[in-house]
């Protein structure tokens, strides 16, 4: 399951401070347009068709939920932000700040105002010898070559000089410290969303909740005192099943791990939906099943106040779901409070996401990864 588009952008500068240029500009996109995951070498070679001084370029790969033409104006401010001045009779000229979209996913678009690939890329070892350093791999979608391939046949005799590498903004974040995140959060308050960014982004093996297939649930919508034992005792074997069955796969002394949901919220909801008798019940049998289960290394909670969540279970737009109520959402959201409050031995950080959109608001998921990354400087 891809959660992201995949873009790489190809960054130039020959006028003033050339790698202050480029550096100010990568943390610009990162902090506001798009995650920058990969940064390549810096890369210096003459003007091209102009005359001017030599240029440094890097390419670097980000990903994002925009879309193609999304991306395209976050780069253009971008430009702005640097101090790009275009010539006003379109002719090539110095720049302080130059950035190209050269590839997004494997689609192709050919309009006038976006090209996707890049359509000179292949001609130019500024573009192709950095590509390659951030995706070894890639391939054209038009020519059916990968980069090597494109590199040994461009026409391109200029030098291109390897000068140095930059780091990647997210190597001053640290959310592999904790080897397993679990990510919780009430219906719809993008917990799913945020587990699939993180996880792509560092690189982490994935663990999703899988519930859609629940017979049980739109039964419990509909008639939530008649089937909400059920409900619950299904929701805790199958996230019981499958929470051990996936972790079994990793190592966790070694791989880092980021899931969308724990198995102690089993007790949140069954505590809101059980009679006292029924949960007793419940709880006994959770609290075997629980007994052996990895505890993560942080769990995150994403507080989400109700209006909003309402809002996000309308979009989504599953039927099941459209009769779920502002106060049902409430008592889940005291249910997980009150729990994280009263239990110990589990390293828990509450984020406040209300009126944060991580998801489309680069900003926003910025600030959320430096909540996690106090909490990983706070645990040393």
């Amino acid at each position: 399951m891809k959660f992201q588009n995949t873009a790489i952008l190809s960054l130039g500068s020959n006028l003033g401070n050339r790698l202050q240029n480029l550096q100010d500009s990568i943390n610009f996109i990162h902090s506001h347009v798009a995650t920058v995951v990969k940064v390549s070498g810096i890369y210096e070679n003459p003007a091209m068709g102009f005359v001017g001084d030599a240029f440094y370029n890097c390419a670097i790969l980000v990903h994002t939920n925009k879309t193609a033409h999304e991306l395209l104006e976050g780069l253009q401010q971008a430009e702005q932000q640097g101090g790009r001045v275009r010539s006003a009779d379109g002719q090539h000229i110095s720049r302080t700040i130059d950035v190209d979209l050269i590839a997004f996913n494997n689609d192709v678009i050919n309009e006038p105002h976006l090209q996707v690939p890049h359509p000179r890329m292949q001609l130019r070892n500024f573009v192709l010898l950095p590509l390659r350093d951030v995706a070894p791999h890639w391939m054209h979608p038009v020519i059916k070559q990968d980069v090597n391939a494109l590199i040994d046949t461009a026409e391109d005799n200029s030098p291109c000089d390897f000068l140095m590498q930059l780091p990647a903004p997210l190597a001053n974040l640290n959310p592999e410290k904790f080897k397993y995140i679990a990510i919780e959060g009430n219906i719809g308050a993008g917990k799913t969303s945020l587990a699939g960014k993180i996880s792509e982004d560092f690189n982490a093996r994935i663990v999703l909740e899988r519930f859609a297939d629940n017979p049980f649930l739109p039964k419990f919508y509909a008639e939530p005192e008649r089937y909400a034992f059920q409900l619950e005792m299904s929701f805790l074997a199958d996230r019981y099943q499958q929470i051990t069955e996936d972790l079994a796969q990793f190592n966790l002394a070694s791989d880092f791990v980021v899931a969308d949901y724990h198995i102690f919220k089993s007790l949140i909801f069954s505590k809101v939906t059980l009679t006292e008798d029924e949960y007793k019940l419940y709880h006994k049998l959770f609290d075997i099943m629980y007994s052996e289960i990895p505890r993560p290394g942080l769990y995150v909670y994403l507080y989400q106040n109700s209006a909003t969540l309402l809002e996000q279970i309308k979009k989504r737009g599953r039927s099941y779901e459209q009769d779920i109520t502002a106060d049902y959402l409430e008592d889940i959201n005291k249910g997980y409070l009150k729990y994280i409050q009263h239990t110990t031995g589990l390293n828990v950080l509450v984020i406040d996401v209300s009126g944060r959109d991580f998801v489309h608001h680069q900003p926003d998921y910025m600030w959320l990864l430096e909540q996690i990354n106090n909490a990983a400087n706070l645990s040393q």
